[in-house]
């Protein structure tokens, strides 16, 4: 009998990981421009019909969604209305010369110097490229003349796709109960779930509360790699990021032991095989990575159909 944890620890080891996300960001036509024009030291900004102008440019009014009457080069000085501090950073809203709204930027000074009203200039960073850095951020400039909204003459092509990655870092602790799932899975080979509280079939992953009862759940209890299909769709159509050649199948599958339903793939040769013998009631058995298991659900490669 293997017993569960009498209860979850707060202050447990954490391991880092991280979320990243590439993607494309199409900017549209004005910020387009905006984006071309900042690599060559110009703020681009939007005029519209009652004679407001915003900066950074925009395709349509923020306050009557009209679109702009043009697009104009606004200048790199003016007031400081905000500010405040993040991350070591000081960030400050400036409502540059002429301009109806604030631009929001990086203020390159001490916060305890700063103060609202003072004059700003931007100081420029001309190997930033076509990115808003191209601006390393606004000085506290007491002598800066106001400067004037200027016609921007003709436009340049706006910058079409703009290429971005996200990534987010994090620290993350298994706790007792995944700790031991994963390490039983790297050490053994074996899928440990824990009875729930009024059962004896296995839940995976293992909790610490019952989803059902919201009762503790009781023993530890190994679950076989051999189970059955409740839900399966064939995949078909290749997708942008798909890491496997289709087709294959995407299943739900109950391990005998537990149950819970764990979502892994069986791979296929043959498409029209596949839609005939691969369905929920199928029985399937876990094919495990070769080498050194790494402690991850992907330590099964995949599953296949138990003949018979």
């Amino acid at each position: 009998m293997y017993y569960a944890p009498e209860t979850t620890p707060i202050d447990l080891p954490t391991f880092h990981s991280q979320i990243k996300l590439p993607y494309t960001l199409t900017p549209g036509r004005a910020a387009g421009i905006f984006l071309v024009e900042i690599a060559n030291g110009r703020i681009v900004g939007s005029r519209f019909k009652d004679g407001s102008v915003i900066a950074p440019a925009q395709d349509f009014s923020p306050k009557d969604g009209e679109e702009p009457e043009a697009l104009v080069e606004a200048p790199d000085t003016g007031e400081l209305t905000g500010f405040t501090r993040v991350d070591g950073a000081v960030i400050g809203l400036i409502r540059l010369d002429g301009c109806a709204n604030a631009f929001t930027h990086r203020i390159l000074g001490e916060l305890a110097d700063l103060k609202v009203g003072q004059r700003v200039k931007a100081e420029w960073d001309g190997a930033a490229g076509q990115s808003i850095l191209a601006i390393k951020g606004f000085v506290v400039a007491a002598d800066a003349p106001v400067g004037t909204v200027k016609e921007l003459g003709e436009l340049p092509e706006p910058l079409g796709v703009v290429n971005y990655a996200f990534a987010l870092d994090y620290e993350h602790a298994y706790g007792p109960y995944y700790g031991r799932m994963f390490d039983e899975i790297k050490q053994n080979g074996v899928f440990m779930g824990v009875r729930g509280s009024n059962a004896d079939e296995a839940l995976l992953p293992p909790r610490e509360i019952d989803d059902i009862t919201h009762k503790r759940t009781g023993t530890w209890k190994a679950c076989a790699d051999t189970g059955t299909i409740r839900a399966c769709s064939i995949i078909n159509i290749e997708v942008y990021g798909q890491t496997r050649q289709v087709p294959y199948v995407y299943a739900e599958v109950v391990l005998d032991g537990a149950s819970t339903k764990m979502i892994h793939v069986i791979e296929i040769d043959d498409l029209e095989h596949a839609k005939k013998n691969i369905k929920p009631g199928t029985r399937v058995r876990a094919v495990w990575t070769k080498g050194e298991r790494q402690g991850r659900v992907s330590d099964i490669e995949r599953f296949e159909v138990i003949d018979g």
